[in-house]
């Protein structure tokens, strides 16, 4: 099904566009005159390039993957989107991927999962979690529900689909809770390993409060789970093992965002994955995330609060810097990890109808092809934005 005309944009959505150019002009410089020179300094163009809603209606896009190859319908350097909502808005019920393809500007419906899934505890409902691997086969995680809150949640799964959008398998178990985050990715062809944050152990419904903060109850049981897989030629990928390298992160239920938990995962090339902890407004490293054999807590402390507000997904760039996404505010944070040191920020969606503005809009983000820019989702809007220079 294509659906190219979802590429003109409203009148609406331009202004927007405009608007924020012209904010963005004065982007904010948080840091000192003398502050390393990072990527997201030499940002200065955000560009809307396509609705991310589907013909079923599906809203609120989560996941940004870039194909690494060229298979089955997708073409490499298209860009993948996943949706978390369905028509009626209601959380962990969307089941659909976009392709957008910019050498095109088109876009269309690349997969449409049944609402039910024998295979998956409690439904379909795609996030964060997904990549492609060099071999063409889609990876994606589902945290679902049936009414939009924690309340209804399944423990979800871990989907296998071909590059024509075809389920072929999905993995489960008492290790798979609904997984959540950005997926870390070691791709070696005819081998893999995921990183994936599983979310939704222990957690209750929203209405279950803390006596002491009248805010849901905070668990801390949310883990990182290390997939070890293999890919016969022409079959789809086979789970070997699995280890859970990070446990003990924080996970709450919210009924305007679902659930609160670790969210950005990226790895650096030393092997250290770096996690997004929203609760805790922090970001730690796991050391020997590829060999260790036990668990790292929730890891070493990157940095903590300061222009993190609620930091989500999160990206590994070129020059060894993390481009964190903030929850609350609509900024984008730089981060220094091997200095520890947050270095720059710049309000990629002011949306003055939140406060504050752009907060709850930002979620995935994945650098373009040349390194030079990134792909990201505005909540709000239900679009695929590129920031470029």
């Amino acid at each position: 099904m294509n659906f190219d005309t979802m590429t003109k944009q409203p009148p609406a959505i331009a202004l927007r566009a405009m608007l924020l150019g012209m904010l963005l002009a004065g982007a904010c410089n948080a840091s000192a005159s003398d502050a390393p020179k990072g990527m997201l300094e030499s940002i200065h163009r955000h560009a809307t390039l396509t609705s991310s809603v589907p013909d079923n209606g599906d809203l609120n896009p989560y996941a940004v993957v870039v194909a690494p190859v060229s298979a089955g319908t997708i073409q490499k350097d298209d860009v993948l989107v996943d949706n978390f909502n369905n028509v009626s808005n209601l959380q962990g019920t969307g089941t659909t991927i976009i392709d957008y393809r910019p050498s095109t500007k088109q876009t269309k419906l690349f997969a449409k999962l049944p609402v039910k899934l024998p295979e998956c505890p409690g439904g379909v409902g795609l996030t964060t979690a997904m990549t492609m691997l060099k071999t063409g086969w889609i990876i994606v995680g589902s945290t679902p529900s049936t009414d939009g809150t924690t309340a209804t949640k399944g423990d979800g799964c871990v989907i296998v689909l071909d590059p024509n959008g075809k389920m072929v398998a999905a993995w489960s178990g008492p290790t798979i809770n609904d997984p959540w985050g950005d997926m870390g990715v070691i791709d070696n062809g005819s081998t893999a390993t995921l990183f994936i944050s599983m979310a939704g152990f222990g957690l209750p419904s929203p209405d279950v409060l803390d006596k002491a903060t009248g805010f849901p109850v905070i668990m801390h049981k949310a883990t990182v789970l290390r997939l070890n897989i293999k890919i016969p030629d022409g079959k789809p990928p086979v789970l070997v093992d699995q280890t859970v390298i990070g446990d003990g992160f924080s996970a709450r239920a919210d009924r305007d965002n679902f659930l609160l938990g670790p969210t950005g995962l990226a790895l650096g090339p030393d092997q250290t994955l770096y996690v997004t902890d929203g609760l805790d407004n922090i970001i730690t490293a796991i050391p020997n995330a590829a060999t260790r054999t036990d668990s790292a807590g929730t890891g070493k402390v990157v940095t903590k609060g300061g222009l993190l507000s609620w930091p989500l997904a999160m990206v590994y760039t070129p020059t060894g810097h993390l481009l964190v996404c903030n929850g609350k505010d609509g900024q984008l944070v730089e981060v220094d990890p091997a200095a520890g040191k947050q270095i720059y920020s710049q309000w990629i969606d002011s949306d003055q109808a939140q406060s504050p503005p752009g907060n709850g809009d930002l979620f995935g983000i994945a650098l373009t092809p040349d390194g030079q820019g990134f792909y990201y989702v505005e909540d709000d809007m239900n679009t695929l934005v590129r920031g470029g220079k």
